[in-house]
């Protein structure tokens, strides 16, 4: 995934630097910086981290003032040291402390998924699963967050409801049966829409490979099993179907999970619960 295109990406900041700003503006950095001082900020990382987010915080900075000029010293995907300064901005003081927040916020919140996916991805090897997201993300960041997880080595589950189908268990309820989920679905998706359906037993796994090639599913997902039955379920399949291994799995757990040979690891983790690394903007001499 490429960074996010202006016309996707601006509307995201916009929307963080209205609710920055306020009504008023400023008020602090008004009363403080006189309207022509110029000052020159460098964003640094304060602990070590993978980078992610640069072009947020650059475009961040051009929407509050595109006489504002930002050099970056480092690119999205580098893996930087405490102490890095991964660029600078140089023009009037009072954008730059303006938009200070937002564009820290985004920087230390897209670093720190990409982060953790690193972290992931490498806890996972040497087995061959690769690290999905989910859609437990921030609301109205998602293709940010998502970015970042791209950033750290991951790969992209659904963007949305409209790009795949997930069968989960309150569909199945819906619906009065697997059989008769499956059927609705196939009768209203395309051909080029694939089909996942959770299960959280081996029955139900035996369940769905029973089922004719008319009610077929692509991938299945196993839904918080223990390592054991997650070896049991990869077995079952036998590489018929695409296996995903999702629920409550952490960088720390993740080993095992990747060693019973599932296709792909979800982990709504990446997102809901990284901790913010700590970058900073601080003032450099002209």
């Amino acid at each position: 995934m490429s960074i996010p295109h202006p016309l996707l990406l601006d509307p995201i900041l916009q929307q963080a630097l209205r609710e920055d700003i306020g009504r008023a503006g400023d008020i602090t950095t008004d009363a403080i910086a006189p309207p022509h001082l110029t000052m020159q900020a460098e964003f640094r990382f304060r602990e070590g981290g993978r980078l992610c987010g640069l072009a947020a915080a650059e475009r961040t900075m051009m929407l509050v003032d595109p006489s504002v000029a930002f050099r970056s010293l480092a690119k999205d995907g580098d893996d930087v040291e405490a102490g890095t300064v991964v660029a600078t901005v140089t023009g009037s003081a009072r954008s730059i402390l303006t938009g200070e927040r937002v564009a820290l916020n985004l920087l230390a919140r897209l670093s720190s998924i990409a982060t953790v996916t690193r972290l992931c991805v490498q806890n996972a090897q040497p087995h061959k699963a690769q690290i999905a997201d989910t859609r437990k993300t921030t609301p109205g960041l998602r293709i940010l967050e998502k970015w970042a997880v791209r950033t750290g080595g991951g790969i992209n589950h659904r963007f949305g409801l409209d790009d795949a189908v997930m069968i989960k268990d309150n569909h199945i309820a819906v619906a009065g049966s697997v059989k008769e989920a499956i059927r609705r679905v196939r009768e209203h998706v395309g051909h080029m829409v694939k089909i996942e359906i959770e299960v959280d037993t081996l029955d139900q796994l035996d369940h769905i490979l029973s089922l004719p090639p008319s009610l077929s599913v692509d991938v299945v997902l196993l839904d918080n099993m223990t390592p054991d039955a997650l070896g049991q379920a990869v077995a079952m399949v036998n590489h018929r179907l695409v296996v995903e291994a999702s629920g409550g799995i952490t960088p720390n757990t993740i080993a095992d999970v990747a060693a019973t040979g599932v296709d792909v690891i979800s982990l709504g983790f990446l997102t809901h619960s990284v901790r913010q690394l700590d970058i900073g903007l601080d003032v450099a001499p002209l």
